[in-house]
């Protein structure tokens, strides 16, 4: 990117997530961003964005500047990252992508996410997004920002380029683009595989036990013996396979993450928002790829398995309900 010339971006999502993203690089003004919308591109092309924002105030009419055309200088992916569910992240973002120019951010949970990346666009950098922001949508185009945006920014390692100081670099200007008007934290990640473990200690566990029980994470919390019986144990999987990939946690993770939500916000996480809505949820990229990996090192997750497979079988539901699967007729008696 030349000095002095705003990087061309592509948003894909612009959802709760996506729009406070594309609000603090617009705000920064290193940056012009063209969003791709998709439920609520009707009301937004009308009446632009109402912002509730902890960090950005009160905003009503906003809508992101750019609507350009390749070459993208970076495509930040805010989406849900449903690898079972056509059509693939990859083969969105195709026809976008510039070999070798691009580079493309990847704000999404999960293990693994960069893997059908490299396999599609060898020649892209990517950038790994841990964020930690409590955003939501009420009404269509309606965002609702009510925690500080915390951002962890750091490079996906791309064995077919193995230019670690140039993946850096990237990942550095990035954060320059993303915190230039300086209403949100955003920090350089060393480590990002470790920074995805950790919060797949509560996202590969928390979020979709919430799915399954319909309780929001205070809810499960009070009923404890879920939290004694289950919560713990499977946090614990976690931790162990983390370990045994060399992903040292803290001691005290598992308290940490178990008593992160403060009780009276009864949060429900994305997972158990996605299915009372009746919308794919991320099954495969946070719980389904640690339980891929514990098989891998020969660590045993009986708990994970559990949840797994009661999660892939909800998702299975949804699959149906929305014409992805076909069953054979009912027998009439």
């Amino acid at each position: 990117m030349s000095e002095g010339k705003k990087a061309n971006i592509l948003l894909l999502g612009g959802g709760a997530v996506g729009t406070i993203v594309a609000l603090n690089i617009e705000s920064g003004g290193l940056g012009a961003v063209t969003a791709v919308l998709r439920s609520n591109f009707n009301t937004v092309q009308r009446d632009g964005y109402t912002i509730e924002s902890i960090d950005h105030g009160k905003i009503r009419g906003w809508r992101p500047t750019a609507e350009s055309l390749p070459p993208f200088d970076y495509i930040i992916a805010t989406t849900k990252n449903c690898p079972d569910i056509p059509p693939t992240l990859p083969d969105i973002i195709a026809p976008a992508v510039t070999p070798g120019h691009t580079t493309i951010v990847l704000i999404q949970n999960g293990l693994n996410i960069e893997k059908p990346i490299f396999q599609k666009f060898p020649q892209n950098l990517a950038l790994s997004g841990v964020s930690f922001i409590d955003s939501h949508e009420g009404q269509l185009g309606e965002i609702f920002h009510e925690d500080h945006d915390i951002l962890q920014i750091g490079a996906f390692r791309n064995t077919h380029i193995g230019n670690e100081e140039l993946e850096d670099a990237k990942a550095h200007e990035f954060i320059k683009i993303y915190g230039a008007a300086g209403k949100t934290k955003v920090e350089f990640s060393e480590d990002v595989q470790w920074a995805r473990w950790r919060k797949l200690v509560i996202n590969a566990v928390l979020n979709p036990l919430c799915a399954i029980t319909r309780l929001d994470t205070a809810r499960v919390r009070l009923t404890d013996t879920l939290v004694s019986g289950l919560v713990r144990p499977a946090m614990k999987e976690v931790v162990d396979i983390a370990a045994k990939l060399g992903y040292q946690l803290p001691e005290d993770i598992i308290e940490f993450m178990v008593n992160i939500d403060p009780m009276d916000l009864y949060l429900r996480p994305s997972m158990q928002v996605d299915i009372e809505k009746g919308n794919f949820m991320e099954v495969e990229f946070l719980v389904g790829e640690p339980v891929r990996e514990a098989e891998k090192v020969g660590v045993p997750t009986p708990n994970l398995k559990v949840i797994y497979e009661i999660t892939k079988a909800l998702q299975w539901k949804l699959k149906e309900e929305k014409g992805l699967i076909t069953v054979p007729p009912k027998r009439e008696p």
